[in-house]
Formats: structure tokens, C-alpha cells, sequence
């Protein structure tokens, strides 16, 4: 019997009125989604919008989606998640990824240099801080304590975390899924479309093999937009730009590992051509040459009949768990098309 699918949504990624985003988090919990993201890019942070949302519900997980590795000091990461474990009495997950060397270095001032392993050992050190002994360690990124100094070696005056912390990673590139399979708990997929999931998934499960690991063992997330209407054609324009974005804005010439996972998909020629249009400052242009197939290959949308087919393709690829943005007229329409997505997910559960 295959698994139980569960529903994800997240929060964040623009200005947000967090009342009413809170507000939106509190009945989607009354829906059944098993977890909130908390997006952190180069506007809110992560972790603070949990907090708020923590003291409003009682069931949903919550998690940051994602934290940018080597913004906070790896021992402030293993503070901040044992207390937000502490806090939301075990609901807290970790979500970590590299961000690139454009927010990087152009907003954080920090150098893009070899985050794959500075992510790998945020990890390993923030579970040291969990543990509650003496913090010691001796990585290509960090040393604990700093030789030759007065530093010794500390443990967390918290004591052994009360509650697992689960670890989630963005990750897009091979070696970086590589390392997925072999630490993470859970994966953040983006650039996801179910008919290429082994241009991701190939790679997480050769680091789980690696570790001794299955794929049973980690939580695979990945999703879209889900919109409904009986004539699909009228819902993709609304969704080009965004594709356009991802594929031009999110990097550089050099570095857009969003980019990247669409070439290795198979989509090279196009996604090159719409990064440069984007880049030349024709985004209109580059917005409208993204294909329907992109547009409906990586989003929930269409008749019920056409998101129910979606959601067994992201199930039957091994996607554990859908992470929607709900489409809708305010509130109201954004819930309605939630609690829509909610009842055909459980449908496609029910069916086996």
C-alpha cells in the first residue's frame, strides 16, 4: 500500500499582513496540513513568524523554510532549535539550504564558499548544541573552540533537547542531494516536476545508500501552486512569471542551481533562453516564453479530476508530502481551495 501522503503549506515569501497569515495557518490546521514553512529569503526572517504561530495552534508542525547556512553561527542555529523545540513542545523542524552567492555575499557579506560542506557541518555542530555535551569540533568551515585562544569548550545550560529536532534541506544540486540522503530527515524541493523526481531522487538515495540509509527514512516535500477552474488554459498565465523568475532572477549567469535542475530535467535550451531574457531586462518576453508544459508539469492545476491526477503523480514519483500554495480571492477563496486540495488528497489516500 503506498504511503500516506500529508499536505505542507508555507508563509512568508512576501510582505505578509502576519495576523491574517496566522489566521490562514490556524484553519489550515483545522484542514489537516501536517506542517507550516516559514520562508526566509531577503525579507522577514524564519524563525520569528513560527514563534507567533506557535502560540496560535497546537498541532501543525512548524518549520523554517529554510534558513540560509552561515547566516547565524552554527551554536546560534543549535540555540534557536532546541528553544523553538522547547517552545512548540516538539513541533519545530529544522529547514537549512545554501541560498547562493547573490544573497550571500550581496546581502549577508558572507563568501559562497563551500556551503555544501558548511551545511553539512551546521549540522552535525547544531546537534552537538541538541545532545548537551561539550561543544568541541574540528570542520573545513568551523572550529570549536577557536585554537590558540581563550575559548574552551561549552555545553548548552538548556541541557539534551526534550524533542527531536528534525532536519530538512533545500537542496538542488547533486552533491548537495547527496548529502541529503545521508543526514537530512526530510527534503525541500523546488524546481520539482514528478515525471523528472529521478533527477532529484537518484541522487538523495545514492547519500542514503552511502549513510545505510533508505528512502523510507526521509519525508521527500516538494509542490506548487494548486488552482482550480474548468478551463486550465485561463490559469497559466498567472503562472509564467513566476516560472520566468525562477529560472532568470534566482542566482546569477554563473550560479542558478534552480536553473540548473530544469536543464538536468531536460529543459536546457529553454531554460538558458529565458535566463538570458530575463538578465537583458526582457522579462515580459521571458515570462511568455516559459512553456504550458512547465507551467503544468510543476503546479496543481485544472478540474478537480486534473488535481486529483496531479497529486497521485507526485505520490507515485515518491513525494511524501505536497506542499501547495492555495490559490483564491482573499481568505475565503484561499481556504475554500485549500480545504478542495485537502478533500482530494484524502480521496487519493483512500484509494490506495
Amino acid at each position: 500500500m503506498a504511503k500516506q501522503l500529508q499536505a505542507a503549506i508555507a508563509v512568508g515569501f512576501m510582505r505578509e499582513n502576519w495576523e491574517r497569515s496566522v489566521e490562514y495557518v490556524v484553519e489550515a490546521e483545522k484542514l489537516g496540513v501536517g506542517t507550516v514553512w516559514s520562508a526566509e529569503a531577503w525579507g522577514s526572517d524564519a524563525i520569528s513568524p513560527l514563534a507567533f504561530m506557535a502560540a496560535r495552534t497546537s498541532k501543525i508542525k512548524l518549520g523554517t523554510g529554510i534558513i540560509q547556512a552561515g547566516t547565524r553561527t552554527p551554536a546560534l542555529v543549535g540555540m534557536t532549535a532546541t528553544t523553538m523545540a522547547s517552545l512548540t513542545g516538539g513541533r519545530f523542524i529544522l529547514g537549512l539550504g545554501t541560498s547562493g552567492p547573490q544573497v550571500m555575499e550581496g546581502w549577508h557579506g558572507i563568501p559562497f564558499k563551500q556551503p555544501v560542506q558548511r551545511m553539512r557541518e551546521i549540522v552535525e555542530i547544531m546537534r552537538l548544541v541538541a545532545s548537551g555535551e561539550r561543544v568541541a569540533y574540528n570542520g573545513k568551515s568551523y572550529t570549536l573552540p577557536l585554537p590558540g585562544g581563550e575559548g574552551k569548550s561549552i555545553k548548552s545550560s538548556m541541557g539534551a533537547a526534550q524533542y527531536p529536532i528534525p532536519v530538512y534541506l533545500a537542496t538542488l544540486g547533486p552533491k548537495s542531494l547527496e548529502v541529503t540522503g545521508e543526514i537530512a530527515d526530510g527534503w525541500l524541493g523546488t524546481s520539482f516536476m514528478p515525471e523528472h523526481a529521478d533527477v532529484f531522487f537518484q541522487h538523495i538515495e545514492r547519500g542514503a545508500k552511502r549513510a545505510g540509509r533508505s528512502m523510507d527514512d526521509i519525508d521527500l516535500q516538494a509542490g506548487g501552486v494548486v488552482a482550480f477552474s474548468d478551463d486550465v488554459e485561463s490559469l497559466l498565465p498567472a503562472r509564467r512569471p513566476g516560472v520566468a523568475f525562477t529560472l532568470g532572477a534566482m542566482g546569477s549567469r554563473e550560479h542558478n542551481f534552480y536553473n540548473e535542475a530544469y536543464q538536468r530535467a531536460g529543459y536546457s535550451d529553454i531554460a538558458k533562453e529565458i535566463q538570458s531574457m530575463w538578465l537583458e531586462g526582457r522579462k515580459e518576453e521571458a515570462a511568455q516564453r516559459v512553456p504550458d508544459e512547465l507551467v503544468l508539469h510543476t503546479n496543481l492545476l485544472g478540474t478537480d479530476a486534473m488535481v486529483k491526477d496531479r497529486i497521485r503523480a507526485y505520490r507515485d514519483s515518491g513525494v511524501t508530502t505536497i506542499r501547495v500554495d492555495a490559490e483564491g480571492q482573499g481568505m475565503a477563496g484561499r481556504l475554500e481551495t485549500l480545504g478542495r486540495f485537502m478533500g482530494l488528497l484524502g480521496e487519493v489516500n483512500a484509494d490506495g
